[in-house]
C-alpha cells in the first residue's frame, strides 16, 4: 500500500492525492497536523533520501521559526523535522520500500504506473 506524508490542505499533498484516485491507486493517509510522526520514520527517510530534499526552508513554520539565522547543520535539521513535523517538505511517499519527497508527476508516473 502507498503511504502517504503530509497535510491535507497543501496543494502538493492534494495533486499526489489526486494522481492516485485518477489512477485508482490505494493509499493511506498520515496527517502531520493530527499525528505526530516518530522520529524513527524521519531518521528511516533521511537514510534512504538524505536531509536535503526533506528540510523545506520555503515553508512558513521555518520563517516564522527563524531557523535561517541559526545556520544549522544536517544534525541540527533533522533534530529539528523531528520536533516539528511541519518543516518536512510534502508529500513524504513511501511504496515499496522506496522513499519519494514532493509532487512530480512524470516521477510518480514512473514510480506507481
Amino acid at each position: 500500500m502507498i503511504k502517504v506524508y503530509g497535510i491535507k490542505n497543501c496543494d502538493s499533498v492534494k495533486k499526489a492525492l489526486s494522481f492516485f484516485k485518477k489512477h485508482d491507486l490505494a493509499y493511506e493517509l498520515f496527517d502531520f497536523k493530527t499525528q505526530k510522526l516518530p522520529c524513527e520514520k524521519i531518521d528511516y527517510w533521511v537514510s534512504k533520501v538524505g536531509i536535503k530534499p526533506l528540510f523545506n526552508t520555503r515553508s512558513t513554520t521555518y520563517r516564522n521559526l527563524k531557523l535561517k539565522e541559526l545556520n544549522l547543520d544536517a544534525q541540527q535539521q533533522q533534530e529539528w523535522l523531528c520536533t516539528e513535523n511541519l518543516l518536512i517538505k510534502r508529500p513524504v511517499v513511501e511504496y515499496n520500500d522506496d522513499v519519494l519527497v514532493g509532487f512530480n508527476e512524470e516521477q510518480y508516473q514512473r514510480s506507481f504506473l
